[in-house]
């Protein structure tokens, strides 16, 4: 595969920097919280689940969005009713991942240091836009890119809108990141090539089986993202 002159779009949460673990230590909490009589952690997490995928469809991604399904799995589940208290206490669970530090995963940097003269790098992430334009300011990672996409979703009719606007070559274009779902799949059914980085916390509701690339495409996995060094 050729080394230099590629377009490499990268993900952002949880394939840059630390995302999804904070969202898990939340609902964590939230279950210890709701402390519910009848329905085991795991029943209570697999209706938040089933509400979060409800939800993501009004309400887009990122915090506030979870907030609302912590709200309506609360409802749902609760005998008690939801007082104004109860709201700001489960409120606070979301708000406290808004207000973490953004957590760069191990060998990012220098990986982008090293691939940003060789290739054109391209943000391409998903979720509220206030939200992340702010983790990407305060990553500092900003300057390695040439452009900074985010996108309500990602799917194969984005993907394809990305490379027209932008011009990118399907053969020499890559999406890297940890979500089968949203990162790897699209990219490849959109014909472009793709790069899967697993990660150990990837939010469940982005687990899809690998796709299989185009005929002209190409999909390769990597065990860390500082990888990516031996292959651009």
């Amino acid at each position: 595969m050729p080394r230099h002159n590629q377009t490499l779009l990268l993900d952002a949460d949880d394939t840059l920097w630390e995302n999804n673990v904070y969202f898990e230590r939340a609902i964590a909490a939230f279950i210890s919280f709701l402390n519910h009589q009848q329905y085991t952690p795991a029943e209570v997490r697999d209706i938040l689940n089933q509400v979060e995928r409800a939800n993501v469809l009004q309400h887009g991604y990122g915090t506030q969005s979870f907030a609302h399904s912590l709200v309506a799995t609360f409802e749902q589940l609760s005998a008690e009713p939801l007082t104004p208290a109860l709201h700001e206490t489960i409120h606070g669970f979301a708000h406290q991942i808004a207000e973490h530090p953004v957590e760069i995963i191990a060998g990012v940097p220098e990986t982008l240091a090293y691939l940003a003269p060789r290739h054109r790098l391209v943000l391409v992430t998903k979720g509220n836009a206030a939200e992340q334009a702010g983790k990407v300011e305060r990553s500092g990672l900003k300057p390695y890119f040439s452009a900074i996409e985010i996108v309500r979703e990602k799917n194969v009719a984005v993907y394809r809108d990305l490379a027209a606007r932008h011009n990118f070559h399907h053969q020499s274009t890559w999406m890297i990141g940890n979500s089968p779902k949203s990162d790897v799949n699209p990219a490849l059914a959109a014909g472009l090539n793709a790069v899967f980085v697993p990660h150990a916390d990837t939010w469940m509701l982005e687990h899809e089986e690998v796709g299989i690339p185009a005929p002209s495409g190409t999909l390769l996995k990597v065990e860390s993202f500082a990888e990516l060094q031996r292959h651009f």
